[in-house]
């Protein structure tokens, strides 16, 4: 199960590096796309986290 949240957290390190990318090359899409892509990834994460205590 770690293995899981470890790419989860992976996906998202990159997505926040994804943020940091766009906005040194203006690049608004890449910006939106990434913005999104920590939110869910995060809220997933923390999702996964909560079954898994309460199945604990």
């Amino acid at each position: 199960m770690n293995i899981i949240f470890f790419f989860i957290a992976l996906l998202t390190a990159f997505a926040i590096c994804g943020i940091g990318v766009a906005i040194g090359e203006k690049n608004w899409l890449i910006f939106l796309i990434s913005i999104v892509s920590v939110f869910l990834l995060m809220g997933y994460g923390f999702t996964l986290k909560k079954k898994q205590r309460e199945r604990s």
